[in-house]
């Protein structure tokens, strides 16, 4: 097994190249640099053609709500004068209730477009049911890979419910432990099968994501006459961020501050066994967000199209019980009942308005499907049989994987703000890792300028920061 395991890792990048049919050496420069804008453009589509990729199978499109009543009482809670227009982009709507129908429908087409006769997705969220949607809209056959269960076979609520979805759309679910297999997994099977990779970090799934960011933009000039004054995004492998970011500057909203959300999970070890089960959110959380941000490369393809610091303004963190409060928050007073990992970016949009003035606008970028698991109820039930103790008060003391705290009044719903400038050291530190951090000197004009490029700062930034870094 050991040996086999070996085998396959060494044909890695050949499995890759022919499963997404995209040659990432084109555009490496033998350093740290590599040409992202190029490789972005190997998608091939225009952005119009996008759209139309993906109205064929009824995505994009989504309804654009004014949250009257959360602004209302976040207005109540904010000083005199404050207390920004909270809208929300409904993604819910589209066919597999989530936006991430929109990354599916450009890498089906696409697959469909080669010649494949079928996708594979390696993920325990929501974009396997959109995947699986899309291909059954294609006629194309789907496997979807899950990491599901901990050793001793306990399940999540919520990824037992989109392992249901992914089956009743006609895809293959091939459910796993936590643990290294799954990419194993994942690449024997696209070895075996010569299915398309249809991974969440290839340029055709970011590009995808592009129409939401054009849309929303589009919608909020409709509803105010102008563009969001801020757009807060759920951060997770950062594509969400990355593609939004992208298609609101594509529209012309380059002056609108992104902001990335993320659950608090300090603490918890995603490839952790133990862990695997202590934590009420499989996605949207700093377990995947801090990493995927400061290493984006760390996906299931040679060079990830999503790499959120390019694009981000702030990122701040929320606690698992706010997040819970706003989800029945929005159900009650909004009549819009939504999944709670999609309602990260409302928790803290909440927060953040009440420091806005009254005629500046805030959207919340996405919402997500509910059912069966996805329900706060069994998330909690769930939460408290695995020793994790539910109480009202504070969700400062909240302790990830210990204690899930509600919030006993709104009034105590904060936002911690992430220190972008850590962040952005960090990614530097890891791409220095790359080449040897003894070869710092050797960097050429052109890493200085991607690595630039990649922490959204200067050239001069970036060496000051390469300066710290060597002493």
């Amino acid at each position: 097994m050991n040996n086999n395991y070996l085998k396959l890792m060494k044909r890695k990048n050949e499995i890759m190249k022919k499963s997404v049919g995209i040659d990432y050496s084109l555009f490496e420069s033998g350093s740290i640099a590599f040409d992202y804008e190029a490789m972005m453009e190997k998608v091939g589509y225009s952005l119009d053609e996008i759209r139309k990729i993906q109205e064929e199978t009824g995505v994009g499109n989504t309804p654009m709500y004014e949250l009257r009543n959360l602004t209302k009482l976040a207005r109540s809670l904010a000083p005199t004068g404050k207390g920004a227009k909270i809208f929300l982009k409904d993604e819910a709507s589209n066919p597999s209730g989530s936006f991430k129908a929109r990354r599916a429908a450009t890498a089906v087409y696409h697959a469909k477009k080669l010649g494949f006769t079928g996708v594979i997705a390696a993920t325990s969220g929501n974009y396997g049911a959109a995947v699986a949607s899309q291909a059954a809209m294609r006629g194309m056959n789907c496997i979807i890979v899950q990491e599901c269960y901990d050793s001793e076979g306990k399940g999540q609520p919520e990824i037992i419910e989109k392992a249901r979805k992914c089956e009743a759309l006609g895809a293959e679910v091939v459910q796993l432990s936590v643990g290294p297999e799954l990419f194993y997994t994942f690449l024997k099977l696209l070895e075996e099968t010569g299915y398309f990779n249809a991974s969440l970090y290839t340029p055709f799934g970011i590009a995808g994501v592009e129409t939401l960011g054009y849309e929303l933009s589009q919608q909020m000039i409709d509803h105010t006459g102008k563009n969001p004054d801020a757009v807060v995004i759920t951060n997770a492998g950062g594509g969400n961020l990355t593609g939004t970011a992208r298609g609101l500057i594509k529209a012309g909203a380059d002056k609108t501050e992104i902001i990335a959300a993320s659950v608090n999970l300090k603490g918890l070890h995603m490839a952790s066994d133990r862990d695997f089960n202590k934590k009420s959110f499989t996605t949207g959380h700093t377990g995947f967000g801090i990493p995927f941000t400061t290493v984006p490369d760390r996906s299931d393809v040679p060079r990830s199209a999503a790499r959120p610091l390019r694009y981000m303004d702030r990122y701040v963190t929320v606690n698992q019980g706010e997040v819970f409060y706003m989800t029945e928050a929005l159900a009650q007073l909004e009549g819009l009942e939504r999944g709670p990992a999609g309602n990260v970016s409302l928790a803290a949009s909440f927060v953040i308005a009440q420091n806005m003035g009254e005629n500046q606008t805030i959207v919340v970028q996405e919402t997500e499907y509910t059912g069966a698991g996805k329900h706060i109820q069994p998330q909690l039930t769930f939460a408290r049989n695995n020793g994790i103790e539910i109480s009202l008060g504070n969700p400062i003391d909240e302790v990830p994987g210990k204690t899930i705290i509600l919030p006993a009044h709104p009034s105590i719903i904060k936002v911690l703000d992430l220190d972008l400038d850590k962040l952005r050291l960090s990614l530097i530190k890891n791409s220095l890792k790359e080449i040897n951090n003894e070869n710092y000197k050797n960097l050429t004009d052109k890493d200085i300028k991607f690595l630039a490029d990649e922490t959204k700062s200067s050239i001069k930034t970036v060496k000051n920061f390469i300066k710290d870094i060597a002493l």
